[in-house]
């Protein structure tokens, strides 16, 4: 091929390339070489096509062999550098430098632009290199390329700022030359700068400076540098911040750099460098205190100046700042400083915490002594460290320190001041002395050695102390040389005020040492302290402001504390609180300080608060006798008295604290006051007692207190207010006046009274002209007077009487001449007067006007001018002067009282409810009487019963609770009061408390003793009679009734009741025969004949009971308990047409209420099942529930009458019986057992419902009524129903063994039942011991069921029910006993003749005959076991058992349908299967009838449709009681009819249904049915 064809294959490349057809354009470059090896162009195109189709190795190749073939050709160059560029190989990379080189070499002869850009990209990679040098070189070549070609200087000098730019980041890390041509480039930028001084040349000055200042070794020309930037710009900073940042980092703090800092200073006195430089200065001048004031400003703007810190740190430590020095310390460690000030930093951080002398700080300083290098052979380092084993009480291993110190260096200061300090810890106080005079004479100036000695020979005791030489001079020479020592003026001060007794030195001396450190807490207390003192309150108040001012939250406790004790001391209560409050915050344990806060709550009034804070003072320090005090003295303020005196007999009981005593008399007699108020008159007095015997305590520590002995008057004299009775108060014999003085003496009321007299004028001997202490002893004197009045009689004394009340009357007119602006005296000189002995009525009156005209508002007053008035006859003025006082306080009970007397005086309807209100509102004698009165009054009317008085008066308003309640308060303070006590009792029989009504009638017989008393001892013997036969005391009654006249006719037929249940039946028909004869009324009459009519019949004379009944009846008002008993007494005799008639005509006499309704209602019922018609029993009950729903005893009836008459209604009658324990708790707790009963009769058990099931809830029935032997019967019945579904459903049953124990409990029980209800509880013993074998017959614990019967009959052989059940258990053993043989042993006749025999002996038990004909079904004899069904069929008839009936028809049933099922021939089975089955139905709905009709089909006539129409009504019309088992029954055998007749539509209805109905059996059975007709096929 020629040249031409490889210009044609070059072509065809290019254009190949050029439509980005590259794998085209190898192709062709291919060809190209294979006619020409060393083609240039060929391999370039090589090169681009492969760096396209990303092959850059191959590309590189083909670049490399081009640019080999002509190295002086810039395409593969080019291709080379774009191939290296956009490929991130590191090799390529590695690469670009050289070829960039190669480039800037071709280009710079003939493309200057981009031999331009080639030396920037080669510059770019150097500089990412880091290669500064050939930066510098290529940056110098280019600028000489550009002065080459004449530019403008304009462009020169912004390449040389590029440059200059480019490495001025990075000077330090550059090499000498590479910093020449930096500085050059600079110089030269400067240089062609114009225009000077400007702008340009001030920026470019800057860089230069700014290069220079990096470069140690060019200090001179920057030195240079800034002189001439500065005078050309003497306006800016820049080069006096570089100069004075050099001076700071060097050190060196000459003349000059004080120029320079100085200049700076002028310039911009804000400069953080010229602070600092000012604050070394005055360090290095021992201006400590400026050096830190200006190191501070500075450091503010320079936070990362290390050297600053630094030398902060040292200021401080100088000034013995020793915390702030620490942070300084580490502010300066944490910065990114120079390396060589850190080991500075951290010896100026060890001194530092060593001299806080802080445990903690100790521990820091062992952590810093680790960070300083070679800190174990510096002896001022090991010194420190063994100063910091003393900080953390590690004295052994600082004196082994001082000592292997000492043995280095024999004469260090350091070591000698140590083992002093160590000798110090060990208490050597001479030969620490001697160790701190050596180093005092080795450091004769440091401060901190004469201060140690100082403080040694203060701490060496009194006479140290008091030597001038020692202490004071020490001190006094450390204050001299180091005057920053604040530690020294603080016992400076000490020496002062506790030697010297210059108290104003001393406060002088105190306030400098806490100006030096404000954290030294007791210089500044003892100087505020002093300045208290002084009464310079406004410098202690400013110094004490100032430091809570800087104090943290938490801190500065001795301020707060001390600011707010002054403000509690000038009344300044809030402020006290907030201060003392913020004290706690600093030391939440400070005891002091909680009672501080606890007085400044209670000074402001805030008691809850001041009682938590004196409680959190009292938890801290449990011996704190005052906070206990505060605690009880601000409950007994808050009205919490049980609990203060509690509080103060804490106190007493420490020791013999007069507030305390004095405190805890008062708080036991406030209790007693409001015990009295609540008529509690026993505890009243035991607590008066206490409190006597305490005041008097106080009285004997302090007689010269008159309050005392005033407060023991009050408690003495307090006794008027209880009984007679109850007024019997151990006293002190030296307080009573009675030998021997060291016992105490019983007092009566007259006597203690007394005591108070003497009281009140014991305390008038201290106190003459207190009006309060006469008006007290003038109530004594009232009060003696009212007991002598109620006591004596008729035999009383008037001189005594009168002059008592005289002295009361002087008394009080003493009180109000002392004090007549007191409304009180006034009210009580018009008491005083109103008195029976003076009746000055005139003075009363004058007296209750002027207290009403001294306070307008005085109830009392106007009550008592009311009383006047009233007493007076008076009633309009009275009425007006108790309703002003009602107005003034609605809540105070003797206007109301008075307005009751008012209303009961004229005749008003509202007597009753006014007497009613004022015991709502407080308890007393003449309320209470009066509305105990009315309640009885109104009770005792019989004919007001419906009206709508009655009906809100007692009823509503629950007036007998409220009477009793009040009068038994009333009788138990006046004891002697016989009406009161009648009306008492009379209450007491209307709550149904008999015995308390015995007793209230036994103590009015008592105070009736009396001639004058006779008719209201009649009356009170009566009705002390008729509360004998309440309590069972017939005897005692019968005597009671015989002591009365027998005029009454309560009284004869009490006594004829009396007679009755004392056994002396003949006596009691006398009696109810004069009863008739007295008899008034056809009412009375009536009930007297029926008592009579009961007598007879318990003699068993019916014929005379049913005439005496018939008679009553007769009467023109006979009465519904007549007909109740001649309608009971025809259902015991079973005359269902006697017992129909009386309860007709009981219907007539109208609408039932209250109890007559359930006895109305269980006579029906009674009736109706005596006529055998038992679904009506159900619905008779249901009945009288819908008509009486609020009636919990007829929801309890339904409940029991339920699972008897219709138990297929048991769900009902359990829900009935839930109802009635909802409804009433009386009710509820026999209802429970019926609801169990219901519950077992419908089958529920706990594997149905673990909540409401029939052992839960007789479980609960035996819980309210442990002694009710039904209820433990009922348990036995649930627990032998779980045992039995346990077995049932495979699982082991869970209540075993509990027969014989439960048969054990009801045995007991049995024996405690009343003699009438005798018969039924043996009945239900009996029923129990049949349980009780059945379950351990059915366990298979024969042996134990023989022995439990056997037993039985040993103790009773006359037990025909026992009898049949051994014979039972005997039977189940021979039948068990051939259990295991092909065919079931015949039982010998004689066997089957006792059997029925034992069953003929129980003629009334249906289960008897249901077990014999089961025994002659297992024997096969089927004709005995109808007979047998039949018997119990007949019986259950005659005793009107339904469920006994359906029971013996269905057994019937199932017995007949064996042969049928069987195949036996003949229709006999048949016809008594449909005739059993029909009986059944005829009684009622029956699933189980009709499933037993289906079956009979079944067997007869399987693919009949009768068959499907009586399974189909089994299974898709049952009723709520049919039961499971009969429904999958009925399905069963239903699939197998439409199986046999292939009806697949209606199968799939049948499975549908038994799929929701969980009836898997049936399922399987389906699924074997089909595989079995697809196998047969």
């Amino acid at each position: 091929m020629s040249s031409k064809e490889v210009k044609s294959e070059l072509k065809s490349a290019r254009e190949a390339i050029k439509n980005k057809e590259f794998k085209e354009a190898l192709k062709h470059c291919k060809a190209v070489l294979k006619l020409e090896k060393n083609n240039y162009n060929a391999w370039v195109f090589i090169g681009v096509a492969a760096s396209e189709l990303e092959q850059p190795d191959q590309a590189q190749t083909a670049y490399r062999k081009a640019a080999e073939l002509e190295p002086e050709q810039l395409l593969a160059w080019q291709g080379l550098a774009n191939l290296y560029e956009k490929t991130e190989q590191v090799d390529f990379k590695s690469e670009l430098p050289q070829v960039y080189q190669k480039l800037i070499q071709l280009y710079e002869s003939s493309d200057k632009t981009k031999c331009y850009e080639a030396i920037q990209k080669l510059s770019d990679i150097y500089h990412a290199q880091k290669n500064y040098l050939q930066v510098a070189k290529l940056w110098q070549r280019l600028i000489q390329l550009k002065e080459g070609e004449a530019v403008e200087k304009v462009e020169v000098l912004g390449l040389l700022r590029r440059m200059s730019l480019l490495l001025s980041d990075s000077v330090e890390e550059q090499d000498n030359e590479t910093q020449q041509h930096l500085i050059a480039a600079l110089e030269k930028a400067m240089a062609l700068t114009d225009g000077v001084p400007g702008e340009e040349h001030q920026k470019l000055s800057a860089d230069y400076i700014r290069c220079l200042s990096k470069l140690s070794h060019e200090e001179a020309k920057m030195k240079e540098a800034c002189e001439s930037m500065s005078s050309l710009y003497s306006s800016h900073t820049f080069p006096l911040e570089v100069m004075c940042t050099h001076y700071l980092n060097t050190g060196v703090l000459g003349e000059d750099a004080g120029r320079w800092f100085d200049r700076l200073s002028e310039l911009d006195p804000g400069s953080g460098l010229g602070h600092l430089g000012v604050g070394i200065r005055a360090l290095e001048e021992g201006k400590c205190e400026d050096a830190v004031k200006s190191l501070a400003q500075g450091l503010k703007k320079m936070r990362s100046c290390t050297v600053g810190w630094h030398r902060l740190a040292q200021a401080q430590l100088r000034m013995h700042r020793y915390s702030d020095c620490a942070a300084s310390c580490l502010q300066g460690l944490s910065g990114a400083g120079q390396e060589a000030v850190r080991p500075k930093l951290l010896r100026l951080r060890l001194e530092a915490l060593v001299g806080s002398g802080e445990k903690r700080a100790g521990e820091q300083a062992l952590e810093t002594l680790t960070q300083l290098p070679d800190a174990e052979n510096d002896p001022v380092l090991v010194a420190l460290k063994g100063r910091v084993y003393l900080q953390t009480d590690q004295v052994d291993q600082a004196l082994q320190v001082s000592s292997e110190l000492l043995a280095s260096n024999p004469d260090l200061p350091q070591g000698l001041a140590l083992r002093g300090l160590a000798q110090l810890a060990q208490d050597q106080h001479q030969l620490a002395e001697q160790s701190f005079l050596q180093a005092v004479s080795q450091r004769p100036d440091c401060g901190e050695y004469y201060f140690l000695l100082g403080r040694l020979y203060w701490d060496m005791g009194e006479e140290t102390r008091k030597d001038r030489s020692k202490a004071h001079t020490h001190l006094l020479k450390a204050a001299k040389l180091d005057p920053y020592l604040g530690c020294v003026f603080r016992y400076l001060g000490h020496y002062y005020r506790e030697v010297a007794r210059d108290q104003g030195r001393a406060r002088g001396c105190y306030k400098k040492a806490f100006e030096m450190d404000a954290g030294d807490v007791e210089s500044g207390a003892a100087s505020v302290d002093l300045s208290m003192e002084q009464g310079d309150m406004d410098t202690a108040l400013a110094v004490l402001q100032s430091v809570i001012e800087k104090a943290t939250p938490g801190s500065a406790k001795w301020a707060w504390m001390r600011r707010g004790l002054y403000h509690l001391k000038v009344g300044q209560h809030p402020q006290a609180v907030s201060d003392l409050q913020a004290t706690l915050r600093a030391d939440p344990q400070d005891w002091v300080c909680w009672e501080c806060l606890g007085e400044a709550y209670l000074h402001r009034r805030s008691f809850s608060a001041a009682l938590k804070a004196f409680a959190r003072a009292l938890q801290l320090q449990p011996s704190s006798i005052y906070s206990l005090y505060q605690t009880a003295a601000i409950k007994q303020t808050l009205g919490k008295f049980k609990e203060a005196a509690a509080e103060y007999s804490q106190i007493v009981s420490r020791e013999d604290y007069v507030p305390a005593l004095k405190g805890l008399g008062e708080c036991l007699l406030s209790l007693s006051k409001g015990l009295m108020e609540d008529y509690r008159d026993g505890g009243a007095i035991d607590l008066i007692q206490k409190a006597i015997l305490h005041l008097f305590k106080a009285v004997q520590l302090r007689p010269d207190l008159s309050c005392l002995w005033k407060i023991l008057g009050d408690v003495c004299t307090t006794v008027s207010a209880v009984s007679l009775k109850r007024a019997h108060v151990l006293v002190p014999g030296p307080l009573a006046g009675l030998q021997p003085a060291d016992q105490n003496h019983p007092l009566d009321q007259a006597q203690t009274l007394r005591v108070g007299e003497r009281c009140y004028g014991r305390a008038l001997k201290l106190m003459a002209e207190a009006p309060s202490l006469w008006y007290d002893l003038g109530l004594n004197y009232h009060q003696q007077a009212r007991l002598l009045c109620s006591t004596q009689g008729e035999e009383k004394d008037p001189s005594s009487l009168s002059l008592l009340l005289e002295k009361a009357q002087q008394c009080v007119k003493k009180a109000v001449m002392l004090d007549s602006g007191n409304h009180s005296y006034w009210n009580a000189l018009g008491v005083v007067a109103m008195s029976k002995g003076l009746e000055n009525f005139a003075l009363a009156q004058h007296c209750f006007i002027k207290s009403i005209q001294v306070e307008s508002s005085n109830v009392v007053a106007w009550t008592n001018l009311g009383v006047l008035y009233l007493k007076k006859d008076n009633i309009e003025l009275s009425h007006e002067a108790f309703k002003i006082a009602q107005s003034l306080e609605p809540l105070y009970v003797r206007c109301w009282i008075g307005q009751a007397l008012i209303a009961e005086r004229v005749g008003s309807y509202d007597t009753m409810d006014l007497f009613r209100h004022t015991t709502e509102l407080g308890t007393h004698t003449e309320g209470v009487k009066g509305y105990a009165y009315w309640v009885c009054a109104t009770l005792l009317d019989k004919t007001n019963r419906d009206t709508e008085l009655y009906r809100y008066n007692i009823v509503q308003m629950n007036a007998v609770s409220a009477a009793h309640v009040s009068l038994s308060k009333y009788t138990e303070r006046i004891q002697t009061d016989p009406d009161a006590f009648i009306m008492l009792g009379y209450l007491n029989e209307r709550l149904q408390l008999k015995t308390q009504a015995l007793q209230a009638y036994q103590r009015a017989v008592e105070l009736l003793q009396t001639p004058s008393c006779e008719e209201k001892l009649a009356f009170a013997l009566g009705s002390y009679g008729r509360a004998l036969c309440a309590t069972g005391q017939w005897e005692d009654a019968v005597r009671v009734y015989s002591s009365t006249p027998l005029e009454e006719l309560q009284d004869l037929a009490g006594l004829a009741l009396a007679y009755c249940r004392a056994g002396l039946t003949p006596d009691s028909i006398k009696a109810y025969e004069r009863a008739l004869a007295s008899a008034s009324s056809e009412k009375d009459k009536a009930y007297v004949l029926t008592s009579l009519a009961l007598l007879q019949h318990r003699l068993g004379h019916s014929d005379a009971a049913k005439t005496l009944l018939f008679k009553c009846s007769m009467l023109k008002e006979p009465i519904p308990e007549s007909l109740l008993c001649l309608c009971a007494l025809g259902l015991v005799q079973g005359d269902a047409t006697l017992a129909g008639a009386a309860l007709n005509e009981l219907l007539k006499q109208g609408r039932a209420t209250g109890g007559a309704v359930e006895d109305r209602c269980l006579l029906t019922c009674a009736l109706l099942a005596l006529q055998g018609n038992y679904s009506a029993v159900q619905r008779e009950a249901s009945r009288a529930v819908h008509s009486n729903p609020g009636d919990p005893s007829l929801w309890a009836l339904l409940s029991r009458l339920v699972p008897q008459y219709y138990p297929r209604k048991a769900k009902g009658g359990a829900m009935a019986g839930h109802v009635a324990c909802l409804s009433s708790m009386t009710q509820g707790k026999r209802a429970l057992l019926y609801s169990g009963v219901n519950q077992l009769a419908c089958g529920r058990h706990s594997g149905e419902d673990p909540s409401r099931n029939p052992l839960k809830t007789l479980q609960k029935a035996v819980l309210l009524c442990p002694d009710d032997p039904a209820a433990w019967a009922g348990l036995m019945a649930a627990c032998h129903t779980e045992n039995a579904t346990c077995a049932l459903s495979g699982s082991a049953p869970g209540r075993r063994g509990l027969e014989q124990i439960l048969m054990g409990v009801v045995s007991e029980k049995v024996r405690c039942v009343e003699e009438g209800d005798r018969p039924l509880a043996q009945a239900l013993e009996g029923w129990v011991l049949q349980q009780a074998v059945t379950g351990l017959t059915l366990r298979g614990e024969l042996d134990q069921a023989e022995t439990l019967c056997s037993q039985v009959l040993t103790v009773s052989p006359e037990q025909p029910a026992v009898l049949l059940l051994l014979r039972q258990v005997q039977c189940e053993r021979l039948l068990l006993a051939s259990a295991g043989t092909a065919l079931p042993a015949a039982l010998p006749d004689a066997v089957l003749e006792q059997l029925s025999s034992a069953v003929l002996a129980n003629h009334t038990s249906v289960a008897a005959w249901h077990w014999l004909a089961e025994v002659y079904r297992s024997q096969g004899l089927l004709v005995q076991a109808v007979v047998a069904y039949r018997q119990s069929l007949q019986l259950a008839s005659q005793l009107g058992l339904l469920s006994a009936q359906v029971a013996s028809l269905l057994r019937l049933a199932l017995l007949a349908l064996g042969p049928c099922m069987a195949g036996v021939p003949g229709s006999d089975w048949k016809d008594l299967v449909m005739e059993a089955t029909a009986e059944v139905l005829k009684l009622g709905p029956s699933p189980v009838a009709i499933l037993i009709q289906a079956l009979l089909q079944f067997s007869t006539k399987m693919a009949a449709r009768e068959t499907r129409r009586l399974l189909e009504r089994v299974v898709y019309n049952p009723s709520r009681s049919s039961p499971h088992t009969v429904l999958r029954v009925a399905r069963w055998y239903l699939l197998r009819h439409l199986h046999a007749k292939d009806d697949l539509e209606l199968m799939d209805t049948l499975l549908d249904q038994a799929r929701a109905c969980g009836d898997r059996r049936l399922q399987e059975f389906h699924t074997l049915l089909t595989t079995s007709s697809s196998n047969s096929c």
